[in-house]
Parts: C-alpha cells; sequence; structure tokens
C-alpha cells in the first residue's frame, strides 16, 4: 500500500483576510453570471430544477444538474447522495464524492460548470460509508486532490473497517485512497480565499464530520453549514445502550451542530433537511435551522434507546 498519513499543518494553503469575500474566481467556470441580477436569477432557476427533477429519497446514482446554492457555493452531487463544490479560491475544494458510480456523475457536474477537476486540491467528507465516498479513490485519481479527514475515518479510506461503526459488517471496504491529511475538531481548512471548519459530529459513524464555511457575493455573505446525516441506523444486533461512551459522542457532536450559525443548511442526503422541498421555493436559504435539525437527531436517538429499552423487558 502507497498510501500516506500526513498532518493538516503540511497543508499549503494561503490565510485569509478578515473581510475576504471572494466571489467565482474568474476563468475559473464557464457558467458565471456576468451581473448580481443574472446570478440570482441563474440561483433560483437551478435550485427549482433540481426540485422538479428529482424526488424526496431517491435513487443515489440518479444523476442532477449542477446548480449554484449561494455565490461560490454549488451543488454537484445526484438527486440522492449531495457533494459539495466550493470555487472562491485559488483551487476548488470538493465535499463528498457519492458511490463509486455517482462519482462519475458529480465528476461530469464539475466539468458541466467549466472548472477543471485537476484544480481541485482539496476532498472532504461527511461519514465514512460508501454511499458518500465510495468514489472517493477514484475522484482523488481524477484530480490529484488530498483527502482531508477525521483520524477515525482515514483508517476506512485506506480501506480497513471501524469495529466501532454501528454498521460494522455491513459494507466491503473502499478501495484504498493514496493520501490523507488529518483534521480534528473546530480545525480550519484553508485554501486561498475558501476556509472551512471542521466540526466532529460522530454517532452515525464514529469519524463523521460536519462542514460550516462562509459563502460571499457582491451584496453578502451567507454561513453555510454541510451537516452529517447523524441518525441512529445499525446492523440488526447493534444496540446504542450498550455502548454509553459512543452516545456520549453522539451527543456531544449533536450538541455542536446545535450550536452552530447557519443560514443556509445542507446535508448528505438532501431529504434529511428537506433540501427538495426547500428548492422548490428557489433557494435553499432558511427553512430548517441547525438547531432544528440537531432537535431531530436527538429525538431521534431517544426513540432508538427507548425501543432497545423496550426490547429488553
Amino acid at each position: 500500500m502507497f498510501a500516506k498519513l500526513l498532518p493538516l499543518s503540511l497543508l499549503a494553503s494561503a490565510t485569509i483576510a478578515q473581510t475576504a469575500c471572494a466571489p467565482i474566481a474568474s476563468g475559473q467556470t464557464e457558467s458565471a453570471p456576468e451581473s448580481v441580477g443574472g446570478e440570482r436569477d441563474l440561483h433560483s432557476s437551478g435550485i427549482v430544477q433540481f426540485s422538479s427533477e428529482c424526488e424526496k429519497w431517491d435513487d443515489w446514482n440518479k444523476p442532477a444538474k449542477p446548480f449554484q446554492i449561494h455565490a461560490d457555493t454549488y451543488y454537484v452531487g445526484t438527486c440522492g447522495i449531495a457533494a459539495i463544490l466550493i470555487t472562491g479560491g485559488y483551487a476548488p475544494v470538493l465535499i463528498d464524492t457519492g458511490t463509486r458510480e455517482g462519482a462519475e456523475t458529480v465528476l461530469a457536474n464539475i466539468r458541466a460548470l467549466g472548472v477543471d477537476p485537476a484544480l481541485i486540491e482539496l476532498i472532504l467528507h461527511s461519514h465514512e460509508h460508501f454511499d458518500h465516498v465510495g468514489g472517493l479513490a477514484f475522484m482523488q485519481s481524477a484530480t490529484s486532490a488530498y483527502v482531508v479527514a477525521s483520524a477515525p475515518a482515514a483508517d476506512v479510506f485506506f480501506g480497513q473497517q471501524d469495529p466501532r461503526d454501528p454498521q460494522y459488517g455491513m459494507h466491503e471496504p473502499m478501495q484504498p485512497v493514496m493520501t490523507i491529511r488529518i483534521v480534528e475538531n473546530g480545525e480550519k481548512v484553508t485554501v486561498g480565499d475558501i476556509e472551512l471548519v471542521a466540526i466532529e459530529t460522530p454517532g452515525h459513524t464514529p469519524g463523521a464530520l460536519t462542514w460550516q464555511w462562509e459563502s460571499c457575493d457582491d451584496v453578502e455573505c451567507k454561513t453555510i453549514v454541510y451537516a452529517d446525516s447523524l441518525s441512529p441506523v445499525s446492523r440488526d444486533d447493534y444496540k446504542f445502550s450498550e455502548h454509553p461512551e459512543y452516545v456520549a459522542e453522539y451527543r456531544a457532536g449533536i450538541a455542536r451542530l446545535k450550536a452552530l450559525d447557519c443560514d443556509i443548511l445542507l446535508t448528505p442526503h438532501p431529504s434529511h433537511s428537506r433540501m427538495i422541498e426547500r428548492a422548490a421555493t428557489g433557494t435553499l436559504l432558511g427553512g430548517v435551522t441547525c438547531a432544528e435539525y440537531a432537535d431531530g437527531k436527538s429525538r431521534d436517538l431517544d426513540a432508538r434507546l427507548a425501543r432497545e429499552a423496550g426490547s429488553d423487558q
């Protein structure tokens, strides 16, 4: 195996100014609008098209057209699985790849925006399951980007399986990636004018991450949060109640998410945050807050623990 594990401190990145709110870099995308009004028209029509062509809990690999979420932030995923491209820096950043098959749609969507995949410097992740990052090795090969991962997720991306994962043993190991840089809770990942904050939100998997960043156009800046799934889903013989330390980490992650500011909430499964219904309005602004999303996940975990307690009686 030729995989390498590197500290994030080795990341070659520029420090952004406090006032940096850059729109799409010139020449990076052929579809960049010429005016703020034109940008908002394109923005709205693309989002509405997503809502009309995709359905709730849609197929993971069903192709979707890319669209602008806000300013330099774009949706490049499928109907059923999100992937996010941020283009504001000297090199774009990609979050998630979808399945191995879905990654081909993601790659095509990146190109459809006029972005050269070879320019992508970093690939980030939500959680370490194949439906969201099964195409990670494929995408790394297509872009030569570094993967930025939490320490627990890194082992999975190197082709291992994590016995702490509630779904351990349900999926085949993923194709190993070549190089990973580790990120810790609260650490900032910076590429040019793009600055993202990593928030550890374990629960659905041990290595799950949530990402927060600012997206700015010529008029305003909006805080975007790509929140992990945080669903208490497991194999049939797993009980969260038998792993109190893991449940404590789970609840701590939910609390971190609840405290975040977020004007626009995005999730790896669009339906977890009603993205398709929200898209029908022409914008993903509002609709679901981080606090509301976190409260819902807390209720889901409480309900799961109550069912487990009932089954033991």
